[in-house]
């Protein structure tokens, strides 16, 4: 796959990835695996995830709340060991279409009751870490799982994206070193090309943060509706 093109996949991914807090694998993985093995595309779509993750955490630091990083992040790090335990179970059946459904579902819920919102709690942080994270390791796509809970806080823009960012973080360190020990490389020519992409998963990125900075917050959470609603009918219908 040429170069330039892996770049703008990655331009695009990070930029959509940055604003809702989720879709850079939902959008890079599927392209990716055309050209590399699904190993291969795991690591090198990782890294570029992780590398947004950074992005995320250092271009809205000002989202700072750490009593939802601890009660959401933690909780739903552990419980998605437990989530992928109960997918060994689950082998077979239509997953990622069951996800898909939950998630159109939910966009159609929120869209009749637009001002429904959990209460930020510290226990309702920690429930909807268990549940998010539960979702993620079971289903696979944490992404989309994880902003689906957050969007239901309602928070502001900056603490969404931040706590979205830093507890994927965590998530894609763990994966990534399971990939490498377990002896996943890429080939030289999309080492290259992962060099490249680095520094232009930044500049998508940073167009996402000036971007959001003109989006209202009242239209955010209309926003991340509309890119779960897009990850779901994609679930859904071409898994």
């Amino acid at each position: 796959m040429p170069q330039i093109l892996i770049a703008l996949l990655t331009f695009i991914a990070s930029g959509v990835g940055t604003a809702t807090g989720f879709g850079t694998s939902t959008i890079m993985i599927p392209v990716m695996v055309l050209f590399l093995p699904l190993p291969q595309a795991l690591l090198f779509v990782g890294v570029i995830h992780l590398c947004g993750d950074i992005w995320k955490v250092s271009l809205f630091k000002g989202g700072l709340d750490w009593k939802l990083i601890l009660g959401f992040g933690i909780s739903g790090i552990a419980a998605s060991y437990v989530g992928a335990s109960l997918s060994l179970y689950g082998q077979g059946l239509p997953l990622e279409r069951i996800l898909g459904a939950f998630l159109v579902i939910y966009v159609i819920y929120l869209f009749f009751k637009r001002d429904w919102a959990l209460p930020e709690t510290f226990g309702t942080a920690i429930t909807g870490g268990l549940l998010s994270g539960l979702f993620a390791g079971f289903f696979g796509v944490g992404g989309a799982v994880r902003g689906a809970f957050l969007a239901a806080f309602d928070l502001p823009k900056e603490v969404y994206i931040f706590t979205s960012g830093l507890i994927a973080l965590f998530i894609d360190l763990t994966r990534i070193s399971r990939y490498i020990t377990g002896g996943t490389r890429l080939e030289t020519g999309y080492l290259a090309a992962l060099v490249i992409c680095i520094p232009v998963s930044f500049a998508g990125a940073y167009l996402a943060k000036r971007s959001l900075n003109r989006l209202p917050q009242k239209y955010f959470r209309i926003f991340i509706a509309f890119f779960l609603a897009l990850v779901g009918i994609r679930l859904l219908l071409w898994s």
